[in-house]
């Protein structure tokens, strides 16, 4: 999740400038991700997605608001289908010049992002079984390919997990017409219209996924340009068994989401570390507190945190939160916001290979071994759908 406050509102402009001209990443160091631990090989394939009816809030032209999305599922058979790479090519280019600006403590050079590879296979066919159905919102300005460890760790324990990438406040998309780079106005911690905005345009982001699964369950191809879609998948989805989570604003979005689900298509949701009030005003006062803090859920929730991220601001409105019943909280001691994401296995071999310092990697993920954060973070997500949509 994006929480600096620059004093320059201007700073994204420049970013998505930088953005649109960035040149291939050097060759480093390749990150690695772990594999998943359940039963099953992974599949993925990606949707285009398009809103007809909704213009793009970030986008000047008035075009119908687009969308990204991954779909990891358990595979029949991953043979001939090679495993996906976590970062688009778009996105892996873009990333060295972005990684400064968001993630002050990643090196600048010495890393080839485009390298590392995921454990999901591209296209693989699905195994013809109903299965829940779990999304997932990333962090502001953060792509879904950062959150893919845990969600090929859903997949392979027998879920699909559908990763959600949100044009325009996304570093950079890859849609089929091309990189999309940030686009947004200014900086929501800056602007609290604005930070409501993006609100309002990822809740209305979760709709059209949820509208458009309903199509590939009953057969159809929601893909915009109707690309062929891995055999079996349509039958994979139980979309009576669907839950949510995010990182940092994607956590807020699921739990929101989930409250102003009147469809009741949201069962259960986990907030990993976002915020549930409003950015106040004015500096130095409360923010108003979101409507799923304020009036609570009827549906499981879970506060997954860390450590070093909590402040006043968290504790104020996560006690709301807990005061309405339905929600629980968990806070992982020795951790920091992105051990959330797959920097708490990535950061930790830039800080063995000598690209990053001690301080830096504690900013980043805290000081919890690696060997002990994936698991817990995967532990954590796995057992609260386990016992909410099993």
């Amino acid at each position: 999740m994006f929480h600096r406050t620059s004093a320059s509102i201007t700073a994204l402009a420049v970013l998505a400038a930088t953005l649109t001209g960035v040149a291939a990443a050097e060759p480093g160091l390749t990150p690695s991700l772990p594999a998943p631990t359940g039963p099953h090989r992974v599949g993925v394939t990606a949707l285009h997605l398009v809103d007809a009816e909704r213009p793009d809030p970030w986008s000047a032209d008035g075009r119908p608001r687009e969308v990204m999305a991954s779909v990891h599922y358990p595979a029949l058979d991953v043979r001939d289908h090679p495993a996906a790479p976590q970062l688009t090519p778009g996105a892996a280019a873009a990333f060295p010049s972005y990684a400064p600006w968001g993630f002050p403590h990643l090196p600048t050079s010495g890393v080839d992002w485009g390298a590392t590879r995921t454990h999901s296979h591209v296209d693989a066919p699905a195994r013809p079984a109903r299965r829940p159905v779990v999304l997932y919102s990333p962090g502001l300005v953060e792509p879904r390919a950062f959150g893919v460890t845990t969600a090929e760790e859903l997949a392979s324990r027998g879920y699909v997990v559908v990763t959600i990438d949100h044009p325009g406040e996304t570093f950079t998309v890859d849609l089929p017409s091309g990189p999309r780079p940030v686009g947004l106005p200014g900086i929501p911690s800056a602007d609290p219209r604005l930070y409501r905005a993006v609100i309002a345009t990822r809740l209305a982001d979760t709709d059209l996924v949820l509208d458009r699964l309903e199509v590939l369950a009953a057969g159809g191809n929601p893909d915009a340009g109707g690309r062929a879609l891995p055999k079996n998948l349509g039958r994979a989805l139980d979309l009576r068994r669907v839950g949510m989570y995010g990182q940092g604003l994607g956590g807020t979005i699921a739990a929101e989401a989930m409250y102003a689900d009147r469809g009741r298509r949201i069962d259960a949701a986990i907030n990993m570390e976002g915020f549930l009030d409003y950015h106040p005003e004015q500096p130095g006062e409360e923010g108003e507190l979101l409507p799923v803090a304020r009036h609570g859920v009827d549906r499981p929730l879970l506060l997954l945190g860390t450590e070093g991220f909590q402040n006043d601001r968290y504790r104020r409105a996560w006690s709301a939160m807990l005061a309405h019943g339905h929600t629980r909280q968990h806070v992982i001691a020795d951790a920091n916001h992105w051990t959330l994401t797959d920097f708490a296995a990535t950061a930790p071999q830039l800080r063995a290979a000598g690209l990053m310092d001690d301080a830096g990697l504690a900013a980043m993920v805290g000081t919890l071994d690696p060997a002990v954060a994936v698991p817990t973070v995967r532990r954590h997500v796995v057992s609260f759908f386990d016992r909410t949509l099993r």
